[in-house]
């Protein structure tokens, strides 16, 4: 059994939320359930549209696919969603340039099923530990792995928003794709970079904890962020597993 809430924010600084939060707890298509952040990029408007085009242009697909591979399925989605929003930043002068990231989840059984693009984040809370699945595609995660930098020197770099994937940048796409099997209790985030950029990973988690139940940790998350700077829209999606 599923249990979510979400929520997104503007911020303290931006003047327009550019990120879309998706969540469906029931069927889609073949995809038992689907929950997605999108965080656009872009001038005024333009990271808005691309963000919503993308999530609307996801939901489309997976309604109407004959695929039965979740992976497969999301895989194919974003593939999808790239076109059209390459497509519309190529044929609208106000939309040129303009992408977005991609972080998408649906839960099969016991397993999560995931795909990422971008630097948008899910992460697993398990048993009062938090663990990032997703690899940011990221300039500074390749100067972390690459051990040029460390991950603390990495959360102040002045490069630390650069991102080296995006949907609709380029006319393909690459995406990872991300499995896990889940445990009774386990708590999946999903997340913009306006909420990790703000809060470390250990006071997300402690946050998740202490809250009494999804709604007022989506709440708090927020809340804090914008508390901390609120320096860019805020977007979170959490969802419990129930055995």
């Amino acid at each position: 059994m599923l249990t979510s809430f979400s929520g997104t924010d503007i911020g303290k600084k931006r003047k327009i939320n550019q990120d879309y939060v998706y969540t469906r707890a029931e069927k889609l298509g073949n995809l038992s359930n689907l929950f997605i952040v999108a965080d656009g990029m872009g001038g005024h408007a333009a990271g808005d549209y691309a963000s919503r085009t993308a999530v609307d242009v996801m939901e489309d697909y997976v309604a109407s696919s004959f695929e039965k591979n979740p992976q497969v399925i999301l895989t194919k989605a974003v593939e999808a969603a790239n076109i059209e929003v390459y497509t519309q930043a190529n044929a609208v002068r106000e939309y040129m340039g303009m992408g977005t990231t991609v972080v998408a989840a649906t839960f099969v059984g016991r397993y999560l099923q995931a795909i990422n693009v971008g630097d948008s984040r899910i992460y697993l809370i398990r048993a009062g530990a938090i663990r990032q699945l997703s690899v940011d595609n990221s300039l500074v995660e390749d100067m972390i792995r690459s051990g040029s930098i460390s991950r603390e020197q990495a959360r102040n770099h002045p490069d630390k928003n650069i991102i080296t994937r995006a949907v609709g940048v380029k006319d393909y796409i690459e995406s990872d794709l991300y499995t896990e099997e889940l445990l009774d209790g386990d708590i999946v985030l999903l997340c913009s970079d306006g909420l990790t950029n703000m809060l470390e990973d250990d006071e997300i988690c402690r946050i998740i904890k202490k809250a009494p139940d999804l709604e007022k940790a989506v709440e708090t998350l927020i809340e804090d962020s914008n508390n901390a700077g609120g320096k860019d829209n805020i977007s979170v999606i959490l969802i419990r597993y129930e055995d």
